[in-house]
């Protein structure tokens, strides 16, 4: 514990003066919008403590193509002819059926045509994974363009399953129906939603909080959903201390890092003592909001309240000394952590480089990714990004290269990130036609190229004066699919 307390707190104090949480070129070349600063390894692996916790907001990725025991549509249907489903298959894809019959009735919905009856008349038994396949039906096809459409039909299904026969909403409608209402921007509708809920009795979660936050976080209501959960006497989350671990959490992912100050303060006033969850939370924040010497404090305090640092803290402590160019007091940290029998992941060593790299110290990203792999750690596709856009941004393209090249023998397949730091690699090495080549490489491989990789490229080429070249490429964009992205972004972009 000695240790910790020198290595760590002794070098963030020495590193308070001169280092300011900013964002680096790093980047935007390598996650392309921008909107993490290298720090999203450190909340994964909080997240990872968190076991239990519904927090994937994401549904619509997800889909209705898989069935709820991995088997496919296609491939259960085959099954289903051979003889060889279980019940629980069996109902499961006769639900999904139904499902496709419901989606196709409220799709007809207008005037003229009553959708309800048009549900009573198919005498469906409505189960929750019926409801469920088709809201996440509805959430996957939402868009710009129809959002009110679907928040109606929506609703309507909504309404219609909960008026049947044996049948009661569980949370995770009333959650999705939230989620449809929130991507809609029919904020009234979701409130209304969300109050129904308590009033019926069923329990507010941390993932009904998270639907709230992040949609009134936009628009600057976020203390007030706050305040309402913490005086909630439903709201409590068992994989937490605390509901207000809950809330913290949530307002971590989605940034709001002044709020964090606030719901502590709140905390503290209640009478609850923070655990090492919310030891690595507030330090997220303050790292986050430049306060060093408050997170040095924090650290104070939490060797002081009787915690030991978990592998989160050693994480988040390792993000700060690689940001800080402290490689020296790292290596100690990494030594301690073995002492204290917390083996270095592939994410210690990983958030480690990043950091280095971010602070422009590539020597020493090397010498850590050698010690990785002696160390038993097998790189990751994320390791090996991590270097490949750390020799592009300093503009040491062959060394990036070599990197690409050794990963694909070691069998990491890059993703979309990989591609995107190489694609800007080689048009800063005014290799251009290898960088239009790369889209196809990248789709040959099962790697489909995303806005921010025909961006990068799109770009490049415009900078360069290849004004036909990036034409082809924002072609190629509307066919895949990219029209949206591309009006808002190029709409001034008419000479192609």
């Amino acid at each position: 514990m000695t240790l910790i307390i020198h290595v760590g707190i002794r070098a963030f104090r020495s590193i308070s003066c001169g280092c300011r949480i900013s964002r680096l070129s790093t980047t935007r070349s390598l996650y392309g919008d921008g909107n993490d600063d290298g720090f999203k390894a450190v909340e994964e692996w909080i997240e990872e403590s968190c076991e239990g916790f519904e927090f994937d907001l994401n549904l619509e990725d997800k889909g209705t193509d898989r069935t709820i025991d991995g088997l496919g549509a296609e491939e259960g249907f085959e099954s289903f002819e051979r003889g060889n489903d279980s019940p629980r298959k069996s109902f499961f894809k006769i639900t999904r059926i139904d499902a496709f019959r419901v989606l196709d009735i409220l799709h007809q919905d207008g005037p003229g045509y009553d959708a309800k009856l048009a549900l009573d008349r198919l005498n469906l038994r409505v189960s929750g994974l019926l409801v469920r396949e088709v809201l996440l039906g509805i959430l996957k096809t939402l868009n710009h363009a129809n959002k009110n459409r679907c928040a109606k039909l929506g609703y309507k299904f909504f309404v219609w399953s909960g008026q049947q026969e044996n049948f009661r909403h569980t949370v995770n409608s009333y959650h999705l129906i939230m989620k449809i209402f929130a991507e809609s921007e029919e904020f009234k509708a979701m409130w209304r939603i969300a109050d129904e809920m308590v009033e019926k009795g069923y329990p507010t979660t941390a993932r009904t909080f998270n639907i709230l936050i992040c949609t009134c976080g936009e628009s600057g209501l976020a203390r007030k959903v706050v305040e309402r959960f913490i005086k909630s006497k439903t709201f409590n989350f068992r994989p937490f201390k605390h509901s207000y671990n809950a809330i913290l959490y949530s307002l971590l992912g989605i940034n709001q890092y002044r709020l964090i100050e606030w719901v502590h303060q709140q905390m503290i006033l209640a009478g609850f003592s923070p655990d090492i969850l919310t030891y690595n939370i507030l330090m997220c924040a303050k790292y986050r909001l430049g306060k060093l010497d408050q997170f040095n404090r924090l650290l104070d305090e939490l060797v002081r309240s009787g915690f030991s640092p978990d592998s989160h803290t050693f994480n988040i402590l390792l993000h700060v000394l690689g940001k800080g160019d402290k490689p020296l007091a790292a290596l100690k940290l990494l030594n301690h952590m073995k002492e204290v029998g917390c083996d270095p992941s592939v994410l210690h060593f990983t958030t480690l480089i990043d950091g280095l790299s971010r602070a422009g110290n590539l020597d020493a990203c090397r010498y850590f990714f050698d010690e990785m792999i002696k160390s038993g750690c097998t790189p990751d596709v994320v390791s090996y990004t991590v270097m490949i856009n750390g020799y592009v941004v300093a503009g040491e393209f062959d060394k990036a290269q070599e990197f690409f090249e050794d990963m694909i023998i070691k069998g990491q397949l890059p993703n979309v990130f990989t591609y995107n730091s190489m694609i800007r690699g080689l048009c800063m090495a005014g290799k251009y036609k290898k960088a239009c080549l790369m889209l196809e490489e990248m789709e040959s491989r099962g790697c489909n190229p995303n806005f921010f990789v025909y961006s990068t490229l799109v770009s490049n080429l415009r900078n360069a004066g290849k004004l036909s070249e990036a034409h082809e490429v924002i072609r190629y964009m509307v066919e895949k699919g990219q029209y949206i992205h591309l009006l808002s972004k190029f709409k001034g972009y008419r000479r192609c």
